[in-house]
C-alpha cells in the first residue's frame, strides 16, 4: 500500500524535481534586493507541483505514487508558466530602467514600478517633465514586446493642499502617463489609471524629503484573467 509518509515523500521530490526543472535562465541577474537566488519560475513551478502531486495521489487510488508523479508534472509545469514570463519581463525592465530613477519591484505575480516625483511631474502640475520622456519611451517599448499582462497607472500626492485638489491631480498624473503610453503604441485595452491623491503614503508628508517621495506614479503590472501563458510547451490559463 502507498503510505501517506511515502505519498508525502513522492510529492515533495515531484516537486522538487519541478521547480529544478523549470529553472529560468535567467537567474541571479538583476533580481530585486532580499532574493534568496531561486528564480519565481522554480519557486511557482515547485510549489505546484507539490500541490499537483498531492491532488493525483488523491485522484488515482490504484496507484498512488504514479497519480502524484502525473500531478505534480501537470500543476508544476502550468504554475511556472506566467512565473517563467515575468522573469524574462523583470530582467527586461531591470535593465531598461537602470540609471532613470524608476524602481522595478517583484511581488509574486506582480511587478511594480515606482517613478518618483522628481523625474515626473512639475509641482502642481500634470504635465509630463522633460526628464520623464526617456523612461515613459522605455517602458512603451517594453511594454509593446511584453504584451501579455494588464498595466495600470496610478498617480499619488502629497498631503500638502485640500484633499480633492490632490485626488484630482493625481488622477490627471495618472491620465497623463496612460495617454503617453497608448500614444507610443501601447495598447490603450490593456490600460487603466487610477489618482489616490495622499492616500497610500510611502514617506512622512512632516517634510520636503518625505513628501517628495509620496509625489510619485506606480505602474503595476498583472497577469490578464483567462489569459494563456506557455513555458516550455506547457500551458497555462490564468485564472
Amino acid at each position: 500500500m502507498f503510505t501517506m509518509r511515502r505519498l508525502i515523500i513522492v510529492a515533495t521530490a515531484a516537486a522538487l524535481m519541478s521547480g529544478c526543472a523549470s529553472q529560468n535562465p535567467y537567474d541571479n541577474q538583476g533580481q530585486a534586493q532580499g532574493s534568496t537566488g531561486m528564480s519565481k519560475t522554480a519557486k511557482y513551478g515547485g510549489l505546484g507541483a507539490l500541490a499537483g502531486a498531492v491532488a493525483g495521489a488523491a485522484i488515482d487510488h490504484n496507484n498512488r505514487g504514479k497519480g502524484a508523479l502525473i500531478g505534480a508534472a501537470a500543476v508544476g509545469a502550468a504554475a511556472a508558466g506566467y512565473g517563467y514570463y515575468a522573469d524574462r519581463q523583470e530582467k527586461a525592465l531591470r535593465e531598461s530602467m537602470a540609471n532613470t530613477g524608476v524602481e522595478v519591484q517583484r511581488d509574486g505575480d506582480q511587478i511594480k514600478l515606482i517613478m518618483p516625483g522628481n523625474i515626473t511631474f512639475a509641482t502642481d502640475s500634470a504635465n509630463i517633465s522633460p526628464s520623464f520622456y526617456s523612461p515613459l519611451n522605455n517602458l512603451a517599448g517594453s511594454f509593446k514586446q511584453f504584451n501579455q499582462n494588464t498595466i495600470e497607472v496610478i498617480g499619488f500626492t502629497d498631503s500638502t493642499g485640500s484633499r480633492q485638489h490632490n485626488m484630482d491631480l493625481s488622477q490627471r498624473r495618472a491620465q497623463a502617463v496612460s495617454t503617453y503610453l497608448t500614444s507610443q503604441g501601447v495598447d490603450p485595452s490593456r490600460v487603466s489609471v487610477r489618482g489616490l491623491g495622499p492616500d497610500q503614503p510611502i514617506a512622512s508628508n512632516a517634510d520636503a524629503n518625505g513628501r517628495a517621495q509620496n509625489r510619485r506614479v506606480e505602474v503595476n503590472l498583472k497577469p490578464i484573467p483567462g489569459q494563456q501563458y506557455q513555458q516550455q510547451g506547457q500551458v497555462q490559463q490564468y485564472p
